[in-house]
């Protein structure tokens, strides 16, 4: 084919296929050989491979040592070091996507001001789960007043941890999702 023929149009010393999965390289490396290239003229590099031309390019060798070949995670001005909780929170975020809870509490008597406020990305449509709404902030009312009413002072974050726990829970039986639950819960 094609490859052949490019073969017999170049001259060359030493091979190296360079393109395709490794299982291609070693059959056009194959292919070399049998159009007359020397076997120890060849060589097959895997992803990182370090190939040294040796003797005033009279040699070719692939040398033990690797080169860095993981892959590369680019986040903003950052390369490489990204913490694995990173990349877990953002698969978790596409996957199950977010819901964030948005309460004022009266600190005085723990009760909530208003109805909590919801923002849900990448979770459900919100304008068609207006009831699967309407039972989370039922379930986020009593969930906060049940950690703060009657406690002095209030603990936030016993009623951060619980809400989470609580919402989670009715949003997976609910949806069958596990979206990040951020709860955010202010005294005034």
């Amino acid at each position: 084919g094609e490859l052949e023929w490019v073969h017999k149009q170049i001259p060359y010393k030493f091979f190296m296929p360079v393109h395709g999965s490794h299982f291609r390289l070693k059959m056009h490396a194959e292919l070399a050989k049998n159009l007359g290239c020397p076997p120890e003229n060849i060589v097959v590099p895997d992803n990182g491979s370090i190939i040294e031309l040796r003797d005033k390019g009279t040699t070719i060798v692939k040398l033990p040592e690797k080169a860095p070949s993981d892959d590369m995670v680019v986040e903003g001005l950052t390369i490489g070091d990204i913490p694995d909780v990173v990349i877990r929170d953002r698969k978790m975020l596409a996957a199950d996507g977010i819901f964030v809870i948005i309460a004022l509490v009266n600190t005085r008597n723990g009760r909530l001001k208003k109805s909590p406020d919801i923002i849900a990305r990448g979770f459900v449509y919100l304008r068609e789960s207006q009831a699967l709404l309407s039972e989370a902030r039922n379930i986020i009312k009593r969930s906060i007043e049940k950690a703060t009413v009657g406690s002095n002072p209030v603990n936030f974050d016993f009623a951060k941890n619980a809400v989470t726990e609580e919402v989670s829970r009715f949003l997976f039986q609910r949806t069958a999702k596990k979206p990040i639950v951020i709860p955010v819960i202010l005294g005034v």
